[in-house]
């Protein structure tokens, strides 16, 4: 196994690189009552780029009200979250099992949602909806976890991780299997 600090090096690497596609402030919240400062660091430069995407995105958007109250509703689910793990569940280590449980099956059902347009993808065969250097980041990211994982005996870190792997394996295989070159949706202007 690779030693820890490059673990968490690439962890930090591979997530930043990531966090173009969501934000999940529950690991941060994690990673504080773990201590784990790979956690927390990743999590904090993660929680401020997305804060930064929204408020960029609110203000371009020419439709403001919709996006401030899905924003607000938002917020006001993470408050939720954050007064249910803080102020409901005085035990710390019962604390960290359900906040590692809940941020395990958010990762999971984020590592599985492509997977979703599988069907269209094979219909198609066409790979034009799959990013394939989100699939590479993914990849690494999501392996880079695991190992990270492995090497502190956390399965809150390790198992949420493995799908990400595998769906990354199978965005591969479709890359392979569908080349984006194949694909022409359209006529080539010189005849």
């Amino acid at each position: 196994m690779a030693p820890l600090p490059l673990l968490a090096a690439a962890c930090l690497a591979c997530t930043l690189a990531m966090f173009g596609t969501g934000l999940n402030l529950s690991w941060l919240g994690y990673g504080c009552l773990k201590q784990d400062w790979t956690l927390i660091t990743v999590n904090t430069i993660g929680a401020a780029l997305q804060t930064l995407y929204i408020l960029a995105y609110l203000y371009y958007s020419p439709a403001k009200l919709p996006v401030l109250l899905h924003s607000l509703l938002l917020l006001a689910v993470l408050v939720a979250g954050y007064g249910y793990f803080t102020l409901l569940i005085a035990d710390a280590r019962m604390r960290l099992a359900r906040l590692g449980l809940f941020c395990s099956v958010f990762t999971i059902s984020m590592y599985l949602s492509p997977l979703a347009d599988l069907a269209k993808i094979v219909r198609s065969k066409s790979t034009r909806c799959l990013s394939f250097p989100l699939t590479i980041t993914t990849f690494l990211a999501s392996t880079s976890w695991t190992l990270y994982g492995l090497q502190l005996h956390d399965p809150y870190i390790t198992v949420p991780n493995v799908p990400g792997i595998v769906t990354s394996i199978v965005r591969f295989w479709l890359f392979w299997w569908y080349p984006p070159g194949q694909d022409k949706p359209y006529r080539p202007l010189h005849a």
